[in-house]
């Protein structure tokens, strides 16, 4: 785990996440298209107009706090041999670390990036 003090990296996914529609594709409690084992724990989905790695829009998971992005996953997925980046909206402590643990997988590897407490409270 990674707390980033830097204020840039934040003003600039605030401004990505601000100028992005976000679409959720995947509401929670539905199960996962590829892997119906797995159910979402929290709105999934992505922000219209990105472009993450895998070509489709940057993934975001959407928390229950009125709060902006909160926090990052950096994930590496040995099942589609993929890299990406994921956005945690409104995420609290709690729904941040669930999800941290879902891309902790015998398979899959995230590191998580919070964001500095004071920010996240303005």
């Amino acid at each position: 785990m990674i707390h980033s003090e830097n204020p840039h990296f934040w003003q600039i996914i605030d401004k990505l996440v601000a100028t992005a529609n976000v679409v959720i594709d995947r509401p929670k409690g539905s199960s996962h298209p590829r892997y119906p084992g797995y159910t979402f724990p929290f709105d999934y989905g992505y922000l219209e107009g990105t472009t993450a790695a895998d070509g489709q829009g940057i993934d975001v998971w959407i928390g229950s706090l009125e709060a902006g992005a909160t926090a990052v996953v950096c994930t590496v997925d040995l099942v589609k041999s993929d890299a990406e980046l994921k956005i945690l909206l409104g995420c609290s402590p709690e729904e941040i670390q669930t999800i941290h643990k879902d891309h902790n997988t015998s398979n899959n590897a995230g590191l998580l990036i919070l964001r500095p407490q004071q920010e996240t409270q303005q």
